[in-house]
Order: C-alpha cells, then sequence, then structure tokens
C-alpha cells in the first residue's frame, strides 16, 4: 500500500488520532516496530485515511484502526491484538487474548481508555458527552 506522498507500508497503515498526546506518543514509541513488520504510520484526520474508511466524523476518532495490506481492517482492542501478531514479543498479549472471554474484558478496557484519554481533540469530548448523558 502507498499513499498519495508515495511512502510505502506492505503490510498496511496503523492509524492514530494526531490530536490525541497519548496516541501520537505511542505512535512514535513504536513507529520503527510498525516499520520494521511493513506497516507505516498515518493519522485518521489524513483526508485520505477518513475517505478510505468512510467513516462519520463522530466516529472516525473513537479508536485506533489498522488497515491490513489485504484490505481488512481492525478497531480498538481487535487491531491491538492484530499487531501483536506481527510482533514475536507481545506473544503474552495474544496468548491471554485467546483465553475464553478475554477479548469482551480487552474490549472494555480499550473502550475505558479511548473514551477517558486526554487530548487536545475536540472529539475527546465525546466520552464526557457520553457519560453525562447516561446520568441524565
Amino acid at each position: 500500500m502507498t499513499d498519495t506522498k508515495g511512502r510505502h507500508a506492505a503490510r498496511g497503515w496503523v492509524c492514530f488520532d494526531r490530536d490525541c498526546n497519548i496516541c501520537t506518543s505511542l505512535a512514535r514509541r513504536f513507529r520503527l516496530t510498525f516499520e520494521k513488520r511493513g506497516f507505516g504510520l498515518a493519522a485518521l484526520q489524513d483526508p485520505r485515511v477518513a475517505a478510505l474508511l468512510a467513516l462519520p466524523p463522530e466516529q472516525l476518532l473513537r479508536e485506533m484502526r489498522v488497515i491490513a495490506g489485504e484490505g481488512e481492517i481492525y478497531c480498538g482492542a481487535k487491531a491491538i491484538v492484530f499487531l501483536a501478531r506481527q510482533i514475536w514479543w507481545a506473544w503474552p498479549l495474544l496468548a491471554a487474548a485467546q483465553i475464553p472471554g478475554a477479548m469482551r474484558i480487552l474490549d472494555l478496557g480499550y473502550r475505558w481508555f479511548a473514551d477517558h484519554r486526554q487530548c487536545a481533540s475536540s472529539i475527546c469530548s465525546l466520552a464526557r458527552e457520553n457519560n453525562e448523558r447516561r446520568y441524565e
């Protein structure tokens, strides 16, 4: 897969919220790990990524996504487990994900984290709005 700037990612793209300090920090930290395995990094805010995912703006930044070379799209905890399959030292996470019921726990943990992250993006207020509606 190649983006319009000519960057090539043989196995796919890891898409993250570039306005989120935590997301950006994690992307920087794991950039070489992903690149060694054929994955590029792309911001969810990039118009090309938004067009490819074809999601409404309120859903686009809710969770990280991996666009695999085969065209499959993984989101949230499933994206993390997909990436863990590509990295030999992430086998404990992959093994844990195989335990019955573990993916549900990973999904809940990911969703809680995503809803409570602090970032500059206005979409992050979505979690606060959702929580406020629950208590109305």
